[in-house]
This record gives C-alpha cells, sequence and structure tokens, in this order.
C-alpha cells in the first residue's frame, strides 16, 4: 500500500516572537509529534521550539520545497507579518489538530 504524501510548509516556535524553525515535510502529524517530545535534538530541542504557529499544504512536495527555500530567504520581519496574518495570537495550532495542549 503506498503511503499518501500531504506536502506541508511549516514554522514552529518557541514563544511569541521567539526562535522560529521553517521546515517541509510530507507527513505534519508525525513531525509535530517528533517535535513536541524533542525526537530529532538538535536545534528545536536546544531551544524549546515546539509550537506550531503556521503552516501551509501543497499540491505537490516539490511545491512546498519551493515555497520553503522562498521563506527562508525572507527577513524575519516578514516571517513574522507571515505567522500573525493567519494566527495573530500565537496559538499553538497543534492543539487544533488533536494534541494536547504544551505547559
Amino acid at each position: 500500500m503506498k503511503r499518501s504524501i500531504e506536502p506541508y510548509v511549516y514554522l514552529l516556535a518557541s514563544r511569541r516572537n521567539g526562535t522560529l524553525y521553517l521546515g517541509v515535510t510530507s507527513n505534519l502529524m508525525q513531525l509535530v509529534a517528533q517535535h513536541r517530545t524533542e525526537t530529532f535534538g538538535g536545534f528545536t530541542a536546544e531551544h524549546g521550539v515546539k509550537l506550531l504557529v503556521w503552516f501551509e499544504q501543497h499540491a505537490t512536495m516539490e511545491h512546498a520545497i519551493l515555497r520553503e527555500k522562498q521563506i527562508k530567504k525572507w527577513r524575519r520581519a516578514w516571517k513574522l507579518d507571515l505567522i500573525e496574518q493567519a494566527n495573530p495570537d500565537w496559538q499553538d495550532l497543534a492543539v487544533s489538530l488533536g494534541f494536547a495542549p504544551l505547559d
């Protein structure tokens, strides 16, 4: 059985206006779970980057990767604007996907 790929570009944050992490994934739910449990270690674990504050689904992985590369070139202020346009209160969007709220 072929696994369905659901390409997403996402932004995680440590807190409002905190450390940001931009990435791309084919499985948003699994990715969020891994970041919340610090399975990856590294940058996101060191900086407490666990809040899903923005995400965008794409039709293909190629489109998602292009969008991620585009946003990576942006100034920080533009990324903050992107988040605040869709999520002005910096809510943890993972909760709306069924995850328990973080402490």
